[in-house]
């Protein structure tokens, strides 16, 4: 029996060779580790830059019936990012589908640990050891207490049980939304851009903050333009995400 990160037994009678990603960043990680399997994508894949494959639209509202037609083998989702209808409606049409369940690094690396060696029964990749030895230290003290805005009027923020926050916590910086309930809470800008937080990373997605939008509206609290990849994809970016963010953030 195989199970996903979620526990659901998914039907894996042999390595899939026809498989359908739902998430963009482990669609990064199929293209360059078994390109000749995937077959199908959402249209928020954007790594590689080159890949060509069927699109089935967007995370949260995927053409089940397009993803049915490319007669996968294998449908790879992610709790946060995928509707939970979809995949049920996915695997009534009799479709495999593997769900991972990502809120921490740690938890990134094991579930991608997994998915290569129980579902896609191929070697480890080079990335995924590399982000390995890079993540896995003790958490490091911390240096300051960081707000990341992913969207405004109204502004969001990254909050509690996240991915972004976790890595941030191991290079150093304390997510100040770290409590609550929500895990990407309103807020308003009075309490971003206030005494107590030491930094605000503006990332490019989901939002696309620029020089021009974005910036302009701290007049407390330094920000810094980042690469919404490095801050929430687990897969290859987890490598780049480590190398960069420890020189874009200030030490």
């Amino acid at each position: 029996m195989t199970l996903d990160d979620l526990g659901h037994d998914v039907p894996l009678p042999a390595p899939p060779a026809r498989i359908v990603s739902l998430v963009p960043s482990i669609t990064e990680a199929l293209a360059s580790d078994v390109p000749d399997r995937l077959v199908g994508a959402t249209d928020w894949c954007t790594h590689p830059a080159d890949l060509d494959v069927p699109r089935v639209r967007g995370t949260k509202n995927p053409d089940l019936a397009a993803v049915r037609d490319l007669s996968p083998d294998l449908v790879v989702a992610n709790k946060e990012e995928n509707r939970e209808l979809d995949v049920r409606r996915l695997r009534e049409a009799g479709v495999p589908v593997w769900v991972t369940d990502i809120e921490t690094v740690p938890q990134a690396l094991a579930s991608l640990t997994r998915l290569y060696d129980e579902a896609l029964a191929v070697p480890e990749p080079d990335w995924l050891a590399a982000a390995r030895a890079r993540w896995s230290g003790p958490l490091p003290q911390p240096r300051g207490r960081v707000v990341v805005p992913i969207w405004r009027d109204p502004w969001m923020v990254v909050g509690p049980r996240t991915y972004t926050g976790d890595l941030l916590r191991r290079l150093g910086w304390e997510n100040a939304f770290a409590t609550g309930e929500d895990r990407y809470p309103k807020a308003e800008l009075a309490d971003l851009d206030t005494d107590g937080v030491d930094l605000a990373l503006l990332p490019d997605e989901p939002y696309v903050f620029t020089e021009a939008d974005g910036p302009e509206a701290f007049t407390r609290v330094p920000t810094r333009l980042v690469s919404g990849r490095l801050l929430t994809w687990y897969g290859p970016a987890m490598v780049e995400a480590h190398d960069v963010l420890a020189t874009v953030l200030p030490s």
